[in-house]
């Protein structure tokens, strides 16, 4: 085959979930439901960070920020997941294609050092408490979110610069509901090799990075709690961490079956899509629900704010009412 025929395919179809149409309605209806509930419980505790004063400490930046990212992933792939659910044709180019991947690499990246800085985070406070203001300042808070996502930009980068070393002419279906590189390799009339051992070298290096610290800062935490004499005390910390740590079990355990374990890239798709939909949109559904609904002092706030809210607007009707004047001083 020649090198023109080679360099023909520019555009992908993604297959997605079902060619069964009476299936699509009821798919497009749970994952649109799945994207609000993810974008308003994200975009809300977000707000709610960045309004309550008392929430501007380095867990809550962190914290704000992984909502955000999960924010932009699940954005970077639903939208066009649902309307491929209905299109004809499915297309999507290949510059579209490396740019989903991108944002979806990168939010997930940055989520991993995120983890690790709020594991980090955690041991300071548990640990070290009355040291606590000092060693997790607020400038060591923002070099941490920096290198966060700067780690997010630079890692994505890497593997979308090595996509354009390939050619694809075996097919133009994508057997997957979002372009990512795994399903991309399989398409290419060159050999991966190079690409797929940069996933395995610089994946793998991020994420035993990441999780070197988030197990160490456990251990840590662990041994503290163990010598705690007070059963109040031990039962405080082990549910501030709890929720962290289900979080970082459910992430990386998602993500290094998808890519880091050995021939994830010949694996057929249908076995790795169920994994996929977890990573991409139940992770970011759940990570608001888990870190709130487990944390006292958020729903205090919330509590507080719709009580506020409550008797505001009680207020308004009252001051509508005709006949009825009321001293506002």
């Amino acid at each position: 085959m020649t090198e023109d025929n080679h360099s023909l395919t520019t555009e992908f179809t993604l297959i997605g979930f079902t060619e069964r149409p009476e299936l699509k309605p009821l798919l497009f209806l749970v994952f649109l439901t799945i994207y609000l509930i993810t974008m308003v419980g994200n975009l809300g505790l977000v707000a709610l960070i960045v309004t309550e004063h008392r929430l501007h400490t380095p867990m809550y930046i962190f914290l704000g920020n992984l909502a955000l990212m999960d924010s932009f992933c699940s954005s970077a792939i639903t939208p066009k997941m649902l309307q491929n659910l209905f299109s004809k044709d499915r297309m999507i180019s290949l510059y579209e294609c490396m740019a989903q991947f991108y944002c979806l690499c990168l939010a997930e990246t940055a989520d991993g050092f995120l983890l690790a800085a709020m594991a980090y985070d955690r041991y300071v406070a548990i640990c070290k408490p009355l040291q606590y203001h000092a060693m997790m300042s607020q400038k060591l808070c923002a070099q941490m979110t920096a290198g966060a996502y700067t780690a997010g930009n630079i890692h994505p980068m890497i593997h979308v610069g090595f996509l354009f070393r390939l050619t694809f002419c075996r097919s133009h279906q994508i057997n997957h509901f979002f372009c990512d590189v795994l399903p991309l390799y399989r398409l290419s009339c060159v050999d991966p090799y190079i690409n797929e051992l940069m996933i395995f070298i610089v994946s793998g290096s991020l994420s035993v990075f990441t999780i070197t610290i988030v197990i160490i800062s456990y251990l840590f935490i662990l041994f503290t709690i163990l010598k705690m004499k007070s059963k109040e005390g031990k039962s405080k910390a082990l549910s501030t961490c709890a929720s962290h740590f289900l979080s970082v079990s459910i992430f990386y355990g998602s993500l290094l079956f998808m890519y880091i374990r050995p021939d994830s890239v010949n694996e057929e798709n249908k076995d790795i899509i169920p994994i996929a939909i977890f990573y991409t949109s139940v992770i970011p559904l759940l990570n608001p629900f888990i870190y709130s609904l487990r944390n006292r002092e958020v729903i205090n706030i919330v509590k507080k704010i719709m009580k506020k809210s409550i008797v505001s607007y009680n207020f308004r009707q009252i001051q509508q009412m005709p006949g009825i004047e009321v001293n506002t001083y």
